[in-house]
């Protein structure tokens, strides 16, 4: 049977660039929204518009304007994702649609050394549906619903996942807990066995208070994530300095993973558009990605 030297970058190095484990579907690792990634990826607080649907669902509660957001991220390994989110109200109710495609083109097939015999591409997808609700008028719940595909050279497989989050709005002004549970679901076989998720736990906290001195909003946040598969667990810092409403300078550190850890970006928002742009560094010359967003809130 022809081995496919592809699905092995697919299953091993893109997971290995973020973190060990025996989970697959490792495109639900990435993160939306170039703010989320520059400031650690983390997400749980700081995904306050549509974003939200793919961290944290119950911060969409923080809804007041619908918003489309598009976001392209250049990956390791010639791997390209297209993020595409919309929030909106309905029902008096907070909702988001998102749609993920992810594809990495020509994967070489081989079965002797020499000239590859052909190439294949693979294909990942999700589309989700959000929504969220105040429990009480501090304290938010959220729910994602999403449709998964992945196909990969003759092979394909359908599946579906839920995200569940959580989103406390302290008594000090600023400050923010929030927690999520993210990818509990399951796959049809890939032909002769189904594919794990990796389901994903987050919480942590965000405080974001003024200086008048220097005109400037600074964000600053922690927080816990664990791949419920694996051994290893990652904390996650971020910051954000954003000038007069204006011009934004981000940060970020990740620990934990086996070839990345720093994060950085910046951001302009103009009148009713967002334009923000993260870079990750990775080691053992796997190079860098490069996340761009334009976001436009109506």
């Amino acid at each position: 049977m022809k081995k496919a030297l592809g699905i092995l970058l697919i299953l091993t190095s893109v997971n290995f660039a973020q973190s060990a484990g025996k989970s697959g579907m490792a495109f639900l690792k990435n993160g939306f929204g170039a703010r989320n990634i520059a400031m650690g990826d983390l997400g749980v607080t700081s995904a306050k518009d549509v974003t939200a649907l793919n961290y944290n669902p119950a911060l969409l509660t923080n809804y007041k304007s619908a918003q489309v957001s598009v976001t392209h991220n250049e990956w390791i390994n010639d791997v390209k994702s297209e993020m595409i989110g919309a929030s909106f109200k309905m029902f008096n109710l907070p909702f988001a649609l998102g749609l993920n495609t992810t594809s990495i083109s020509d994967i070489e097939i081989r079965t002797k050394p020499g000239e590859a015999e052909s190439t294949f591409n693979a294909h990942y997808f999700f589309g989700s549906l959000s929504t969220g609700f105040h429990i009480v008028d501090d304290l938010s719940f959220g729910v994602t619903f999403k449709y998964l595909y992945e196909g990969l050279f003759t092979d394909a497989a359908t599946g579906y996942g839920f995200d569940f989050g959580l989103s406390y709005n302290t008594a000090i002004e600023g400050l923010i807990f929030g927690g999520t549970i993210r990818n509990l679901g399951s796959m049809n076989e890939l032909r002769a066995e189904a594919t794990k998720l990796p389901v994903d736990l987050r919480f942590g906290g965000e405080y974001t208070f003024n200086v008048e001195d220097i005109n400037s909003d600074i964000t600053v946040l922690s927080g816990f994530q664990k791949y419920l598969e694996t051994d290893d667990t990652h904390i996650h810092f971020g910051a954000e300095i954003l000038y007069d409403k204006l011009i934004a300078v981000r940060a970020g550190f990740m620990t934990g993973y086996e070839s990345k850890g720093l994060t950085a970006g910046l951001g302009v928002i103009w009148d009713n558009v967002n334009f923000d742009y993260a870079f990750t560094p990775f080691d053992y010359g796997l190079g860098s990605t490069h996340t761009i967003s334009v976001a436009y809130t109506f």
